[in-house]
């Protein structure tokens, strides 16, 4: 299915975007990156920090294409549009899917439930997205930079 086939189905919304929307994104994910690795925090909040890093670069990216996600499955639509739209290895979604649920548990169900080794993987992952996103947009979508 291509980002078309998604806005058909009402999983996307056409949305222009502007170089301050696409800055604010990324200005909130580097805020991200480095508030995650505040001394002291737990690793349930190092995940969750740095895994909203990755969700605005993400975002960012699906902006950038000329979309924003509908309200259902909001975090698991923007995810999976990296294949679309910075065409992301399905490795790296499988890997950011896996993160988002970790976080739902830590979040909603069961407190200690991500491990430093998990923050600190999440953290990596959302550092390099945040970097290819960067990569992309410079690429593709120079006039939003």
């Amino acid at each position: 299915m291509s980002l078309q086939d998604w806005l058909k189905s009402r999983w996307l919304i056409e949305h222009q975007t502007s170089r301050q929307e696409i800055a604010d994104l990324l200005s909130m994910a580097d805020r991200d990156l480095v508030q995650c690795r505040t001394p002291n925090l737990s690793p349930d909040w190092q995940l969750n920090i740095a895994y909203n890093a990755a969700l605005q670069a993400a975002t960012a990216a699906l902006a950038a294409a000329g979309y924003r996600a509908s309200r259902d499955a909001h975090h698991y639509r923007v995810i999976q549009s990296l294949a679309h739209t910075i065409k992301a290895d399905p490795v790296l979604i499988a890997q950011l899917d896996k993160f988002r649920k970790k976080r739902n548990i830590s979040d909603y169900e069961r407190a200690g439930a991500v491990s430093e080794q998990e923050a600190n993987e999440m953290f990596v992952l959302a550092k390099n997205l945040r970097d290819e996103v960067a990569k992309w947009l410079r690429s593709n979508h120079p006039k939003l930079l």
